[in-house]
């Protein structure tokens, strides 16, 4: 039995974190002996890991946290006051290395020197939430395993990522899994060296078993008489929720009865709450806030739509394909992999003015909606289990 370990940094509610539970479930437990690493064991989505698989804190973390997260003259002060002169000393140093250099290596390996290296030894060792700087430093060089994997989910060119410290640390890497060809092409661009180790590997989708979370009820306006549409995903900037508002003001305003609710919690909900208030969409604009199953919400839509301005690999999308709504998305990396334009739902440029005009047309043509439902349901296909040894 293969012993492989994952790593990532909780179970909060998000597309990264979901894709590694679609991953578990269709992973062969009589085949492979799974350890789950977590930097901090919390999350709502905690309870859904599969009972088999092992799950570890790293309790390490709780103690670099801090250095991590505040500024590096806070770190100093803090040395400074404990007469620790020494870690001073040599803390600075490594900063200054690293600032001088573009490079945040020397950083991480002083943050990380005192961090003990895992004894447990593994067939596969995956930094899956990469490009994660502490969680890719800690697999290549604190785990010994005969393979390792850094698993990119994000598109880089609109993630800082530090460009030095990842060449270093993907020379330790196996091989280099991205989520979808575009967002590989822009990692190579970055990094052209990892080429040779880099290869698309899409997100896992359950299909059967999101249509099944999507039968559970749920109370969503049944009184009301217009079109419902649903958007999925983190209250963020890059989620483009705030031209999901603007759309709407537009929809409103020519007489169109429409509701659009948005299911994800995030920093920028005041910002939209004002949004929304500014536009007195108070009634019509809904933040439904996180929701472990979103699924029955995406059913009960006419509409769905997807607002990101940058996506790795949108699970969303993929999801609502799953439940075959007539989806309009902005073009984002990726999304013409998941989507035939006009065939399976529209691409449109990232810009309110063009969301507002699809939208609307999918409004005013119910046919048009029930054709993109019935070639996305003739367009299904159930992932199989699962073999790490094509990877």
């Amino acid at each position: 039995m293969k012993k492989i370990l994952f790593m990532i940094t909780n179970m909060n509610i998000g597309g990264v974190e979901k894709s590694l539970l679609s991953l578990l479930s269709v992973i062969p437990k009589d085949k492979y002996d799974i350890t789950l690493l977590l930097l901090e064991k919390r999350g709502a989505l905690l309870e859904y890991i599969p009972d088999w698989v092992k799950i570890e804190e790293a309790n390490w973390f709780e103690k670099v946290k801090p250095i991590m997260m505040q500024p590096p003259q806070k770190t100093i002060k803090s040395y400074l006051r404990n007469k620790m002169y020494a870690k001073t000393h040599s803390f600075l140093s490594a900063y200054l290395i690293s600032k001088h250099f573009d490079c945040r290596y020397s950083y991480y390996k002083h943050i990380l020197k005192e961090v003990p290296v895992n004894l447990n030894q593994y067939d596969i060792a995956i930094s899956y939430q990469g490009p994660t700087d502490v969680i890719d430093y800690y697999i290549a060089n604190k785990v010994i395993a005969r393979k390792k994997i850094s698993w990119v989910h994000f598109d880089v060119s609109h993630h800082y990522m530090n460009k030095r410290l990842h060449e270093r640390i993907y020379k330790k890497f196996d091989k280099i899994l991205i989520v979808s060809e575009e967002a590989k092409k822009r990692l190579i661009e970055k990094i052209p060296g990892i080429r040779s180790k880099s290869s698309v590997f899409q997100n896992i989708i359950e299909i059967d078993s999101i249509k099944e979370m999507s039968k559970k009820k749920v109370d969503f306006d049944s009184d009301f008489e217009g079109i419902k549409i649903v958007t999925v995903g983190r209250l963020a900037k890059e989620k483009g929720q705030d031209l999901a508002i603007n759309v709407l003001y537009k929809l409103r305003k020519e007489g169109y009865l429409v509701k659009w609710y948005c299911i994800g919690e995030g920093k920028q909900r005041k910002e939209y709450e004002y949004l929304i208030d500014k536009y007195n969409l108070k009634h019509d604009f809904i933040l439904l806030g996180s929701r472990t199953n979103p699924y029955p919400f995406i059913a009960k839509s006419d509409i769905y739509v997807q607002t990101s301005r940058h996506e790795g690999f949108c699970l969303t999308l993929a999801e609502a394909k799953c439940l075959c709504k007539p989806i309009v998305t902005t073009n984002f990396i990726g999304a013409f992999e998941q989507i035939e334009d006009g065939i399976t739902g529209f691409i449109v440029g990232c810009s309110e003015e063009e969301l507002f005009e699809r939208v609307k047309f999918l409004i005013d043509n119910k046919k048009v909606r029930d054709n993109l439902s019935e070639n996305l349901s003739k367009n299904q296909v159930n992932q199989k289990l699962l073999n790490f040894s094509k990877i």
